[in-house]
């Protein structure tokens, strides 16, 4: 060994150790997660946000060993790094269709076996020559997108849009397993202590401006993320995990993780953005939106994925443009050439208008509710245009009851609202027998949820009523409404109900009104816009609220949901257990044993109700007959790989 060899070697093992020992205290994570933002312009001190020291903003620096190290003293595992098209197209070409296109195109989808072949005929990929390039989709989105920043994604709208514009490694496949897109990545290696993971870049990845894309701008972003000023809960979580993010050079970017936890390959995958825009604006500004300079971002932001923003004009439509710098490097194909060349997001939040849109053929796909599935995209001015899918999807809807109200402090008070509701009523009258009750936040069939099964709720208004009692809410005035001495004043048992302007989602919400009355419970509905919820929900101003969340990749990601103080924790739920379990979940690297942990979570969440569960809901999707390669996940037909990349529409012959 030559020379000084043998000390440096063991400083990096003491590195390595180190960033395991570190991970141990979660002073400084906590600090990132929970420090207050306050917006610039806001009536604080002075209106803007001072700078934050390095100290109170990034965990804690850290001394990167030199690369050559760094390799040589680690045993490296290679992970996967995928073209998620050319999978899709190896899956498919062992499978042989039902039917052929026009045939699937002229049946109705009135069985689950006419279901089937309209999926296996429809939703493959073109073979060469079939695609017109030229093409353009116009999809349906229920609602208008807060940010056109990767990093402040908080909704499926934004996965939507922001998924085709934003630049990232890493992606999750059918089945929801990880792997590094080859569009982006030429290798991907860990640690076998799974400490570290090392990505080496593609060296011809340019940002929307011509600059170049590097592991410089990864590096920068993850700082971004970890400033707890920047308004990011739902890309931090997780994130938060990281010990430290280091660009070695251009091409090499390299993942220091606090400790070998299960979650370590989810940790890694956050958004990026381009850090010669940023860097120079979110010092001055980080809200990443209140200044002149983000507001114009935010109009014509700086992407890095294969779809640039061309037009967007807030509630009425987002158009994206395809990249020639994304599939082309000095007129040299680089990558696949995505299949549409336009694509025009419509923000329509009334289902009927969207309804009557795809009908017009004015859009090109539409998720269906349970009564346009079942009453009104039966007939010839639907099938004319369209054609119809359903498959299992992992999302969830419930009531949110805010833990901190005096209504909703005691868990007896929630039980008795998940009592009282009629959820056989929703399911089958408003519903029209679609949708499964739900009983937890993880689905039945996930391989994280209880092996034995918990019953969902169904309406009981005795037990309703005495745990109402119980509880000490009694009507002591006799004006038919339940009340409680609180504070030396009685406070009656009245509450208002937060919920987005979608039909069934305020006749599920007059539903509870109605059900509650009977218990002496008064409830006020109030639609709202779907901007003007999250907002509410992210700010906690709010006293009950009817929502939804899809399953995430690994059940941890509900963290985010339900540890205390957690970022969109909106119901401010606290139990220790629940706290440990996560912690140990994350750190257990056998599945199995994982599994138990998080049932475990989801039987004591059973017990406690901060939310009342309503239901699991399918995918059901209406699609213009011009379109194909429409392939589902439990995400959906999007927000995963290929996903959307996989749709296509043929060429006129």
């Amino acid at each position: 060994m030559p020379p000084g060899r043998e000390s440096r070697t063991m400083r990096l093992l003491a590195i390595l150790a180190a960033v395991a020992l570190v991970g141990c205290g979660r002073r400084q994570d906590e600090l990132a997660k929970h420090a207050p933002v306050e917006p610039v312009g806001s009536s604080g001190a002075g209106g803007k946000v001072p700078a934050a020291p390095v100290a109170e903003r990034l965990l804690q620096p850290f001394d990167p060993p030199p690369l050559e190290e760094l390799v040589s003293s680690a045993t490296w595992i290679d992970r996967p790094v995928r073209d998620a098209v050319a999978v899709l197209r190896d899956q498919q070409r062992a499978q042989t269709p039902k039917a052929g296109a026009a045939e699937a195109l002229a049946m109705r989808n009135t069985s689950a076996a006419a279901n089937e072949v309209i999926l296996s005929s429809l939703g493959r990929l073109p073979e060469e020559g079939q695609a017109d390039f030229d093409a353009r989709i116009d999809r349906h989105i229920a609602a208008d997108i807060n940010s056109t920043n990767p990093i402040m994604i908080s909704s499926t709208y934004e996965f939507d849009v922001l998924g085709l514009t934003g630049f990232g490694l890493f992606s999750t496949d059918r089945s929801l397993e990880p792997f590094a897109s080859s569009e982006a990545v030429t290798s991907w290696q860990s640690t076998a202590n799974g400490l570290i993971d090392k990505v080496v870049l593609r060296d011809d990845l340019f940002w929307s401006d011509g600059r170049r894309i590097t592991a410089h701008d990864i590096a920068f972003t993850f700082q971004v993320i970890m400033d707890p000023r920047v308004p990011v809960p739902a890309v931090r979580s997780g994130t938060d995990q990281l010990r430290w993010v280091h660009a070695y050079d251009d091409r090499t970017i390299v993942f220091f993780h606090k400790e070998p936890l299960a979650t370590n390959v989810w940790n890694i995958n956050f958004p990026v953005l381009p850090k010669h825009v940023y860097e120079k604006t979110w010092e001055d500004d980080p809200t990443l939106k209140d200044s002149d300079a983000h507001v114009k971002l935010e109009q014509s932001p700086i992407v890095g994925g294969p779809y640039e923003i061309v037009d967007r004009k807030r509630g009425q439509q987002i158009v994206l443009r395809r990249r020639k710098g994304w599939s082309h490097v000095d007129d040299k194909q680089v990558r696949g050439v995505p299949f549409f060349k336009e694509i025009r997001f419509r923000i329509i939040e009334d289902p009927n208008t969207s309804l009557l849109a795809i009908k017009a053929g004015e859009i090109d796909d539409l998720m269906l509710t349970p009564e346009q599935w079942t009453t009104q995209t039966t007939g010839d001015d639907f099938y004319e245009r369209n054609t119809k899918v359903t498959a299992p999807e992992w999302v969830s809807f419930h009531f949110g009851w805010n833990i901190e109200t005096p209504f909703f402090a005691d868990r007896r008070v929630r039980r008795a609202m998940s009592y009282a509701f009629n959820h056989d009523d929703m399911l089958e009258k408003l519903c029209y027998g679609l949708y499964k009750p739900a009983a937890g936040h993880f689905p039945e069939d996930g391989w994280m949820a209880p092996k034995k099964k918990l019953e969902p709720y169904k309406q009981n208004l005795d037990k309703a009523e005495a745990l109402l009692d119980e509880a000490g809410w009694i009507d002591r005035d006799n004006d038919g409404i339940r009340d409680k001495q609180i504070d030396g004043r009685l406070v009656p048992l009245e509450f208002s109900v937060l919920v987005s302007q979608q039909p069934l989602r305020v006749e599920i919400c007059k539903l509870l009104q109605q059900n509650l009355e009977q218990v002496g419970v008064r409830v006020n509905v109030r639609p709202v816009e779907s901007t003007v919820l999250q907002q509410k929900t992210l700010e906690r101003k709010f006293e009950a609220y009817f929502g939804g969340w899809g399953a995430g990749t690994d059940p941890d990601s509900s963290e985010n949901i339900w540890a205390t103080g957690a970022p969109r924790n909106f119901v401010n739920y606290s139990n220790p257990e629940v706290d440990r379990l996560f912690a140990d979940g994350r750190r257990e690297l056998d599945r199995s044993k994982r599994a138990e942990k998080y049932a475990r979570i989801q039987e004591i969440l059973y017990e406690d109700q901060p939310y009342t569960w309503l239901f699991q809901r399918n995918s059901f999707y209406g699609f213009s007959k011009s379109l194909r390669g429409y392939v589902f996940s439990p995400r959906g037909p999007y927000n995963y790989s290929p996903g959307f990349g996989s749709l296509w529409k043929p060429r006129a012959e």
